[in-house]
C-alpha cells in the first residue's frame, strides 16, 4: 500500500473535515501518499483528484461540511460508471480507497471493492442510522444544535403560552428527535419507529394545561407525517395557539462538537490502519471508547433500532 484515495459522499455532516484531517495525517505519518477526490463518486469517475499534504488539512478540524465537497452520483450505481472510476484510479496508481458517508456511500463502496480496489468506510451521517456502530460522525453535533434550538424556542413558547412543534431531520430514523427531545425536555416526541398517536399527544398537553403549564414542546421527525397537518389538528383539538418551526438544513452545518472531532480522529486513523493491514469492505465502527472493524455488507443487511428505553423514559419525564 503506497497511495490511497479519500472521498466524502452523500449528505455532509459536522466532523467530516476532522476525519479527512485524521486520514491524511495518519497516512503521511506512515509514508503513504494521499489523494483527495473532489465531489464524491462523481470525482472518482472523472478523475478529479487533489494531492493532499499536511498543510492541505490545516485549520479544518473546527469547520463543518467537507473541504473535498460531496455529491450524489447516479452514474456510480451502474457497473459502467464504476469501471470508469476504476480506470481513473489505476491510471493514478492508487492502491486503496477510504469513503466517508452513510449507507448509500457504503453500498457504492462494496460494489467498487469487488472490482479490485480495497475499500474502507467511515460512517459520517447526522442520522446515526448505520447498523454496527454506536455513533456516526455528526450525530452528537446535530443533537446539540437541536437542543439549543429547543432552549430558544421554549422562551417564546412560555412568553406567549403557545404549543411549538419543532420538525427535525429524520425521514426513516427518529434518532435525532429522540435524543434531542429527551435532552431538551420535550413533552412529546414523534418518530417514524413508533406509530403516530395524536390522542396521547393531546392528552399530555391538556394534562399540562390543567396543572398550570403555560407551553408545550413537541419534537417531530420529518418522516412521521406532514408537519402542517399535525400542527393544524393539535391547534383544533387543544384550542391553544400552535406554531410550527422547521429547523431544516441549519442542523447539518456548524462547528463539530468535541465528541465528533475525537470520534472522527479515531475513525480516520483506524481506516488508514485497516488499509495497511489489507482489510477491505470494512466499516470503522464505534463501541464505547474503542473503534473496531465491521463488515460493510453485514451492516447494510441490518436495521438499526432506536433506544426504546430512552423513548419510554422521555414519556415518564414529560408527565
Amino acid at each position: 500500500m503506497k497511495k490511497i484515495a479519500l472521498l466524502t459522499s452523500g449528505g455532509d455532516a459536522p466532523g467530516m473535515n476532522a476525519a479527512i484531517r485524521a486520514v491524511v495525517r495518519t497516512a503521511i505519518y506512515h509514508r503513504l501518499e494521499v489523494i483527495g477526490v473532489k465531489r464524491g463518486y462523481t470525482g472518482l469517475i472523472n478523475g478529479d483528484y487533489l494531492k493532499m499534504s499536511l498543510g492541505s488539512v490545516a485549520d479544518i478540524i473546527h469547520r463543518g461540511g467537507t473541504v473535498l465537497g460531496t455529491a450524489r452520483c447516479q452514474e456510480f450505481y451502474s457497473e459502467e460508471g464504476r469501471k470508469r472510476a476504476l480506470q481513473k484510479m489505476r491510471e493514478a496508481h492508487i492502491d486503496g480507497l477510504i469513503v466517508i458517508g452513510g449507507d448509500g456511500t457504503f453500498r457504492g463502496a462494496v460494489e467498487f471493492d469487488k472490482l479490485g480496489i480495497p475499500t474502507v468506510g467511515i460512517p459520517g451521517t447526522i442520522d446515526n442510522d448505520i447498523p454496527g456502530t454506536e455513533r456516526t460522525i455528526g450525530y452528537d453535533t446535530v443533537v446539540n444544535t437541536v437542543v439549543d434550538a429547543i432552549n430558544k424556542i421554549r422562551d417564546t413558547a412560555t412568553s406567549h403560552e403557545r404549543i411549538f412543534i419543532i420538525e427535525v431531520m429524520g425521514r426513516k430514523s427518529g434518532a435525532i428527535a429522540l435524543a434531542a427531545g429527551l435532552a431538551g425536555g420535550a413533552e412529546s416526541i414523534l418518530i417514524p419507529e413508533i406509530p403516530l398517536d395524536l390522542n396521547n399527544v393531546v392528552e399530555t398537553i391538556i394534562r399540562g394545561m390543567e396543572r398550570g403549564k403555560r407551553h408545550s414542546i413537541i419534537l417531530l421527525a420529518e418522516g412521521v407525517a406532514h408537519s402542517m397537518d399535525i400542527t393544524r389538528e393539535i391547534k383544533e383539538r387543544t384550542g391553544m395557539e400552535t406554531r410550527l418551526s422547521i429547523l431544516g438544513y441549519i442542523q447539518r452545518g456548524g462547528t463539530p462538537s468535541a465528541h465528533d472531532r475525537i470520534l472522527a480522529g479515531r475513525m480516520g486513523a483506524e481506516a488508514v490502519f485497516m488499509l495497511m493491514r489489507k482489510e477491505r469492505r470494512i466499516m470503522v465502527a464505534s463501541r464505547g471508547e474503542a473503534v473496531i472493524g465491521v463488515e460493510m455488507e453485514w451492516a447494510l443487511r441490518q436495521t438499526k433500532n432506536i433506544n426504546y428505553e430512552d423513548y419510554r423514559l422521555a414519556g415518564i419525564l414529560s408527565i
